[in-house]
């Protein structure tokens, strides 16, 4: 028999049905059986998932084998089971809860072979609530780094490795973890791994998450968390990985894995337990992440993920579990701006009981997030007091307080980007010039004490023009556009202006709900009769 091109492993305990939704997935793979070896071990299942992996073998005997063994506790065992019988080239672990998509298997090893490639990553799909990597697949690659390709997000072992670079260096998977055991196996494949390729035009694997919550990481323990990130640093520093790498993974576990232990499983503890899962990782932060190694990571976390920790290294459960609570609500709290800084007022900033420094509350990428939902109009009018002056009155919401004096309204030329429309915020770039702010202005905490209320009057001139209205601000050191929405609020009616020369003013909302003030001549000039008749001969314009 000719050597498969993959060999694709199934570790599986109590699945069904969605076991069937996979094996049927693979037998219908474009690749073709002939070409594929299908290694399935069952862990003691008891609903029936053991039956129906002898019934496909019945089916399919060139192409499955099936183990039967007793329960490990972990999916482990079974895939080091399934890698010693393996004889693909390649070899793809699939879990038995997803599927792939038809072409997914010929896909990925055409792109392995024109690459020689060690590892290879499949377009993945969520299917349900499922947490999946993303910024790995923005493009389909021959070669990507580990750092800043998001490869180090993408840490499941639900890739296409080269089998002889597993047997090389006798890679398998660590049958004492009972959860995450593929972060080990995966990291030390990256690492030993000299070409990593991505498949990402084509939809290749649809991770599910169960009804029931009944995937295995979902219901992990804090214990068996911190557990498999101590061997996974553990295992990069025994492979000699560069400061850059460590760091990059260190940062990593935090924003997912430890941070994980923190959130709605955090709040299901009692309060003992809860106590327990601080002192816990307490322990694990100050020998991983001691000596200034936190402070030196801390810039990279947002600021709910960095007070987490100053929580936790203060012995705060309760906090902690405040914290928790308030971040899942969603939305954001109160920005405030202060010394040119921006800081998220989640409970306990500036109390000395508490001990924590400013810096754990400080916003220190980019707001335009917290920005676009919370700026709001209030009023729209014209203001007329001279004949041959109209200036527009508006008073608009700013989720933002404190230092406001750089808080603006302003009519501006020019479409937004098209990321505008996502986050309904932008920041500018930093040789981006505005022109200063034309009017009158004033600004006052709103009553809730969780924005500014800004009130302008702004002079109009005798233009034609479509002009924004955008709240403009400096915060954290960098400069922002917030397009002003109009919600439910209406329109002042267009009007005319001026006596002599006559203008037209009319406020309107566009496609995207924003606020566009436009002017123009309320009797626009007629075009001269030649050109007018050169248009409706040849219908073009001459050019200017």
């Amino acid at each position: 028999m000719t050597e498969p091109a993959v060999t694709v492993v199934v570790a599986v305990y109590n699945t069904m049905p969605a076991l069937t939704t996979c094996l049927d997935s693979l037998v219908r793979q474009s690749i073709g059986l002939d070409r594929m070896e299908i290694i399935a071990v069952d862990d003691g299942s008891t609903d029936g998932s053991g039956k129906e992996l002898d019934r496909y073998a019945e089916r399919y005997p060139d192409a499955f084998k099936v183990v039967h063994q007793e329960n490990s506790g972990g999916p482990a065992r079974p895939n080091n089971v399934a890698l010693d019988r393996a004889t693909g080239r390649y070899v793809f672990f699939v879990g038995a809860d997803d599927y792939l998509g038809p072409e997914a298997l010929e896909r990925m090893v055409a792109h392995g072979d024109r690459n020689t490639s060690d590892v290879v990553l499949g377009k993945m799909v969520a299917i349900g609530d499922r947490s999946i990597p993303r910024a790995v697949f923005r493009s389909t690659e021959d070669n990507i780094p580990l750092i800043g390709s998001g490869a180090l997000y993408a840490i499941s072992n639900t890739k296409m490795y080269r089998r002889a670079t597993i047997e090389k260096h006798g890679i398998r998977y660590a049958e004492d973890l009972p959860v995450s055991c593929d972060m080990p196996f995966t990291l030390e494949m990256y690492v030993r791994a000299a070409t990593i390729s991505v498949v990402a035009d084509y939809d290749c694997y649809y991770a599910v998450r169960r009804d029931d919550d009944s995937n295995i990481t979902y219901r992990a323990a804090f214990e068996n968390r911190l557990k498999v990130c101590a061997r996974a640093l553990d295992r990069l520093a025994e492979l000699g990985a560069s400061a850059d790498l460590y760091e990059a993974f260190a940062i990593r576990l935090l924003k997912v894995d430890v941070a994980w232990i923190f959130g709605a499983n955090y709040l299901a503890l009692s309060r003992e337990r809860r106590a327990e899962c601080v002192r816990a990782t307490a322990r694990f932060l100050r020998k991983y992440y001691g000596d200034g190694a936190f402070e030196r990571v801390q810039h990279r976390l947002t600021v709910p993920e960095r007070l987490r920790f100053y929580w936790v290294f203060a012995g705060r459960p309760d906090e902690l579990a405040e914290l928790v609570r308030i971040d899942g609500l969603g939305g954001f709290p109160v920005t405030l701006l202060r010394d040119g800084h921006a800081y998220a007022l989640y409970p306990g900033f500036q109390d000395p009981s508490h001990g924590i420094p400013d810096r754990g509350y400080e916003l220190l990428g980019s707001i335009v997030d917290r920005l676009g939902p919370g700026t709001e109009l209030l009023s729209a009018t014209w203001f007329q007091e001279e004949s041959e002056r109209v200036d527009l009155d508006i008073a608009v919401r700013v989720p933002v307080v404190g230092d406001t004096g750089s808080v603006a309204v302003q009519l501006l030329k020019g479409a937004l980007p098209r990321s505008t429309d996502k986050t309904g915020a932008r920041r500018l770039g930093g040789k981006e010039k505005r022109p200063q702010p034309v009017g009158e202005f004033s600004r006052e905490e709103a009553p809730d004490g969780r924005s500014t209320i800004v009130r302008a009057r702004i002079p109009l001139t005798r233009r034609k023009a479509e002009l924004g209205v955008r709240v403009c601000l400096e915060a954290g050191g960098r400069s922002y556009e917030v397009p002003v929405r109009a919600g439910e609020h209406p329109m002042p009616l267009a009007r005319a202006w001026g006596m002599n020369d006559t203008y037209r003013l009319a406020a309107r909302v566009n496609q995207a709900g924003r606020v566009v003030i436009a002017t123009g001549p309320l009797y626009p000039a007629k075009r001269p009769l030649g050109s007018r008749l050169r248009t409706l001969v040849t219908g073009f314009k001459r050019k200017k």
